[in-house]
């Protein structure tokens, strides 16, 4: 796996690159040679974040954690990321690297595998043409966390979102 690290608002020393990139070897297993993961970690007052974001064959793997500790944002950061595939075991067996799960079933921690998604509803509507700006308020307005619109400058479906750090964010699907 080849990992990428950016540090932010702070100065990423050599102890500390050599930590991540030996706990992200840990993760090797999982994926193939071709998977590529980004680590940010930066410094917001005094919490320390660390976020890891993991691409292999179509699948991406998200994950933020926010301590008063580097070292142990990271290694929560590890965890949550084999949480994830433990979540979902089944149906990224056909995916990762062949052999991976077998990690997983001598784990000391089980964790219940998601099998049925039980959707209790269903909505049809028509997206209208607005901008940006119009949907977010629109979003606002309706009190949820995102909206689906037709972008006029755009023409193109769009989504905004409210982002935990209470910004917005913009999907534009082509």
């Amino acid at each position: 796996m080849k990992t990428t690290i950016t540090a932010r608002k702070f100065e990423l020393t050599p102890d500390l690159k050599a930590y991540i990139e030996r706990k992200f070897a840990k993760l090797d297993k999982f994926f193939n040679e071709d998977a590529d993961a980004k680590i940010t970690m930066a410094v917001e007052k005094d919490r320390q974040k660390a976020e890891a974001t993991i691409h292999s064959q179509n699948m991406i793997f998200r994950v933020e954690e926010i301590t008063g500790d580097m070292y142990t944002s990271i290694d929560k950061t590890i965890d949550a990321v084999e949480r994830q595939i433990r979540k979902h075991k089944t149906r990224l067996e056909k995916k990762l690297k062949a052999g991976s799960m077998a990690a997983l079933s001598s784990a000391e921690e089980h964790i219940e595998e998601e099998t049925d998604f039980n959707i209790v509803k269903t909505k049809l509507f028509q997206t209208k043409p607005m901008s940006t700006e119009e949907a977010v308020l629109q979003m606002n307005l309706l009190g949820h966390a995102f909206y689906v619109f037709e972008n006029s400058a755009s023409g193109m479906t769009s989504i905004v979102y409210k982002r935990k750090d209470k910004d917005y964010g913009l999907i534009e699907v082509k």
